[in-house]
């Protein structure tokens, strides 16, 4: 199929989409589809790709690479780019990626907007069956990706850490929640636990948020127990999530997905996720959910796991066979189908 992929955002730019749009895009040339991908995304590095980028088109470039096109994949609506597909006639799809609505739960006319340019594609793909079930009900549901050739387990050593938090250090993301039940897992520690030494907490990321969380610390009187590492990336990140046990994702946000969840179970960790949005879907049956935004609920569910070796060693024999389901490969070709499904139907 000659696959005209369309990205609002692309290299250098880092985001899940970005990275989801990379990966896609590789995979479906591995397949051996002709794919020119199209961006606003500019790149000062001029990094090259196994297929073609075209950056910053204008108006007759881009009609030009519809016509090319015998379908055309959007990663997440994007009606600036692929406006020509409507005049032109050709079979769409589009992958949602988030939430078709204002941060406040509210339709705008850029959603309203979205909403008419999906009822017109051939296919609908959404990255969680919470993104589904609100903004799409008609779509295929096809999990993220993840880098699987990069957040790998490293060793089957004792990991020193305990537990660690990885995000951007804004309300939203429930930082704070998780630095208050650690604080409760220590008063709790030793009542039915069995360890030898005292726990300890990650915070990895930078934000706004920072200082408040130090003042936390300082409240509650567990500096030797947390460590903030600000921002990590590559190598560093990678290591810091194979030297811990357990990822905590508290988000008060309901992520469309979350793929810092897939990342840290591709590293060795258990996650333990609010049940908001695509986070229960992110981990599968290979990690543990709490209710979103309820501390005495984060509390429970860590005073469970770590009281009972049992479980957590089930849910760990899970976790080979749940990230086959995101491998590259495995996603792309779910992908693909759906595309030559767009085309028949065309």
């Amino acid at each position: 199929m000659r696959i005209l992929f369309i990205t609002h955002y692309f290299y250098p730019q880092i985001g899940g989409i970005e990275v989801n749009s990379e990966i896609l895009a590789g995979e479906f040339h591995k397949y051996g589809h002709d794919v020119r991908l199209v961006t606003w995304s500019e790149d000062p590095y001029k990094k090259v790709f196994p297929y073609e980028v075209i950056r910053k088109p204008g108006k007759m470039k881009l009609i030009a690479e519809h016509k090319w096109a015998e379908v055309v994949f959007e990663n997440n609506p994007s009606l600036r780019l692929a406006w020509p597909a409507f005049f032109l006639g050709k079979p769409s799809v589009v992958a949602l990626r988030t939430w078709v609505r204002r941060n406040d739960g509210s339709m705008g006319w850029q959603d309203r907007l979205k909403t008419l340019w999906l009822a017109r594609a051939k296919q609908v793909i959404a990255v969680s069956k919470a993104i589904r079930d609100e903004c799409w009900p008609a779509a295929s549901v096809i999990g993220n990706p993840y880098r699987n050739e990069v957040f790998k387990s490293l060793s089957d050593d004792d990991r020193p850490g305990d537990f660690m938090f990885l995000g951007r250090l804004v309300s939203d993301k429930g930082a704070d929640l998780a630095l208050k039940a650690f604080n409760e897992i220590v008063k709790f520690q030793g009542a039915g636990v069995s360890t030898k030494r005292q726990f300890n907490f990650t915070i990895v990321g930078d934000g706004p948020e920072r200082k408040k969380l130090e003042a936390l610390v300082d409240k509650f009187g567990i500096n030797t127990s947390v460590h903030f590492t600000g921002a990590l990336r590559g190598d560093a990140l990678v290591e810091a999530l194979n030297s811990h046990k357990y990822l905590i994702v508290p988000s008060v946000w309901k992520e469309p997905f979350g793929n810092v969840a897939l990342e840290g179970l591709g590293c060795g960790c258990l996650p333990i996720v609010a049940n908001g949005g695509g986070l229960p879907d992110a981990i599968g049956n290979a990690g543990m959910v709490f209710e979103r935004g309820n501390l005495d609920a984060l509390v429970n569910t860590l005073k469970n796991l770590l009281q009972d070796p049992r479980l957590e060693a089930s849910l760990r024999s899970n976790a080979s066979e749940h990230l086959k389901n995101h491998d590259p490969g495995v996603v792309a070709s779910k992908y693909l189908k759906v595309i030559n499904q767009a085309l028949i139907e065309s």
